[in-house]
């Protein structure tokens, strides 16, 4: 017999081979009728699966948070279903599940458009309509890449070969229609309702390599619910609006372009606000760091023995030296992580118990790999600069140590205007990994305790595990913090790592003369700072704080009579800290007030004769009609006190 544990801890006996539909119905019909799925020990199962072993089980219904990811799955399925019957031919190739959505790659000569999902849609509901139930087959290799390859599913059969030979082939069936499938999938085609959208397309290589077939991907999303639809649709109209490769554009701050992929060309007003962004970090580790700067291209030994070159080498740049005697046919490799280039650091000299922790900080430019068509803006790209730091510290210190950096990002995020929402996840070990178990165990076991410790101190935080998400040298926190239209960035993160300083044969000498190798705890807290500047754009819509804007005030003429007060303001302004321009263009108030708006500068100091002959000005605030006329010193005085930055104000009142 199977022993099945029930939520409320009922534990009942059921013959092997007892499917989930069969147990649902033994104990109610109407749970039967709105279960869609189960979950066996936590993990997801069609309903009709055969249960062979004792587990935990559940019953999952369409309102469980678990469905969602069901409900988009299937909707895949009915998408590819449809495509393939209104223009049959189509390739179907892989259907995949994202955030916030799914989507499908087809193969056809003609690329689809956005014109095509009217059509596309009233053909998925009427398959919804006809609600199909779902089935699941298990056929082999041999007859798997038969059938597909008489449909002319080309793919297919490269998929089948992909397969790992201990791995069943499934099948899924709708109706008439089938796809290749792990699963799992709901009851039946009628579960995934009406309440979805085709959003985009898109073009993407097979298997992402520019060699082969371009496909046309269709993006599409859907909900259990109708209000959370619409919620999504007004999220995603307010996030275009804010797009920071938009902004990046209209304010001129940065530009990309095809003979630097992945790379940003910072204009003047961008590097002033990404300057900005650093300087403040330096402010906040300025006592308990060490800021430090490694080579930007090492030997690819030093990535060998890292576990780089074994473990990240398809995310690396390298290149061979061009010299031409033997020893100098060199491979080396960009820096895709600043951390080995520490540890280098941290060896150089003997060091002491009593000097730890050591803290090292570097704002390192790295680079890694990234596929053309993942690459996004300032969110996703190949040289990017890190925050990053290290600390070299005992295990008796390592909890103080995350403890203290928690801290210090939480501060951190605060002054940037992202309070509330935080969620701290813990990654846990993946399978890919470096290291003994019981370093896994003792790392994870610290960690755990450190974020028992985080949630103790703020009801704010909240926190989640996920499981197989670690680094390869180590298990991590990752803080996920949530902008102004409710989207999570996963920004910092705190790792230890008990393997890097051992591989590298990193010591200090303990208390009792002996060599001890010390823990490594790799922090980042904006991660990515051009991500974190797109990531900000987007949080403010353009407006930044005072603080941050790369001009903070225009001193605008009404007429010409007005000039040389203008120049003396802008002189005065930049005396008191602002980062100021003027504007004594020939043009009407009105014309300088709008264009300035779309510029997104924060405050506008209008002047004309009069304000000249009083010495006052007019200010303007972004995104308020009203204006305040005041003396010009007062005016100055409070924007000056205004632009300073949080952490130097906390000093001023400290």
């Amino acid at each position: 017999m199977v022993a099945l544990t029930f939520p409320d801890g009922a534990r009942r006996e059921y013959p092997p081979g007892t499917n989930g539909l069969d147990i649902a119905k033994g104990i109610s019909p109407s749970l039967a009728k709105r279960t869609i799925a189960m979950a066996l020990d936590g993990k997801l199962a069609d309903l009709t699966d055969a249960i062979e072993r004792d587990a935990k089980i559940e019953f999952v219904n369409r309102e469980d948070p678990r469905a969602l990811e069901l409900i988009r799955h299937d909707a895949a399925h009915v998408l590819a279903e449809a495509v393939q019957t209104l223009w049959p031919g189509t390739q179907v190739t892989i259907g995949p599940v994202i955030e916030n959505g799914f989507y499908y790659d087809f193969f056809r000569n003609q690329p689809f458009t956005p014109e095509d999902f009217p059509a596309i849609e009233k053909k998925m509901r009427e398959i919804i309509a006809r609600d199909k139930p779902f089935t699941k087959e298990v056929w082999s290799r041999e007859k798997t890449k038969e059938v597909f390859r008489d449909k002319g599913e080309n793919f297919k059969v490269e998929l089948v070969d992909a397969i790992p030979g201990d791995e069943p082939i499934k099948i899924y069936k709708q109706g008439d229609w089938f796809d290749l499938c792990r699963g799992p999938h709901m009851t039946s085609t009628g579960k995934v309702g009406n309440v979805f959208k085709l959003m985009k397309v898109a073009g993407a290589y097979w298997r992402g390599d520019a060699k082969n077939p371009m496909l046309t991907r269709i993006y599409g999303t859907a909900f259990a619910k109708q209000e959370e639809l619409d919620a999504y649709l007004h999220q995603m109209e307010e996030a275009e609006k804010r797009d920071h490769r938009k902004l990046g554009r209209e304010l001129e701050l940065f530009h990309f372009q095809e003979e630097g992929p992945g790379v940003v060309f910072w204009h003047a007003k961008g590097w002033t606000l990404f300057q900005a962004i650093i300087a403040y970090m330096r402010r906040r580790l300025a006592g308990d760091y060490d800021e430090v700067n490694a080579p930007q291209m090492l030997d690819k030994s030093l990535w060998e023995t890292s576990g780089h070159w074994g473990w990240y080498r398809e995310n690396m740049f390298a290149a061979q030296s061009a010299g031409d005697e033997a020893e100098d046919k060199r491979w080396f490799a960009i820096k895709p992580m600043n951390c080995p280039g520490h540890v280098q650091i941290f060896k150089h000299g003997l060091k002491s118990y009593r000097e730890l922790p050591i803290r090292l900080a570097e704002f390192g430019v790295v680079h890694r790999y990234e596929p053309s068509g993942a690459m996004h803006g300032l969110l996703r790209v190949r040289g990017f600069t890190q925050d990053d730091a290290h600390v070299f510290c005992t295990e008796e210190q390592l909890a103080a140590e995350c403890l203290k950096i928690n801290d210090l990002i939480l501060s951190v995020y605060k002054d940037f205007g992202f309070e509330g929402d935080l969620v701290v996840k813990l990654s846990t070990r993946p399978e890919k990994r470096v290291g003994s178990d019981a370093a896994w165990d003792h790392a994870e076991d610290v960690m755990s305790k450190v974020l028992k410790q985080i949630v103790s101190q703020s009801n704010q935080i909240k926190t989640s595990i996920n499981p197989g998400e670690g680094a390869f040298y180590g298990p991590k926190f990752e803080y996920v913090l949530r902008d102004a239209i409710g989207r999570d960035w996963q920004c910092g993160t705190t790792q230890v790592d008990f393997n890097l300083p051992e591989r590298f044969g990193a010591f200090y000498i303990d208390a009792d003369g002996q060599k001890k190798t010390p823990v490594m705890v790799h922090r980042a807290i904006c991660g990515s700072l051009e991500r974190f500047t797109g990531i900000l754009l987007e949080h403010y819509a353009g407006h930044l704080p005072l603080w941050l804007a790369p001009v903070q005030a225009v001193i605008a003429t009404i007429t010409s009579d007005a000039d040389d007060f203008a120049k003396g303001t802008v002189a005065l302004a930049k005396k008191a800290g602002l980062r100021v321009t003027s504007d004594l263009r020939n043009e009407k108030i009105n014309y300088k007030v709008r264009e300035h708006s779309l510029a997104k500068v924060p405050a506008l100091l209008v002047v004309g004769k009069k304000e000249a002959a009083e010495r006052t000005v007019s200010v303007r605030r972004l995104g308020n009609d009203k204006q305040q006329v005041m003396p010009l010193d007062e005016a100055l005085k409070m924007l000056a006190e205004e632009a300073v930055p949080p952490d130097l104000k906390r000093q001023r009142l400290a």
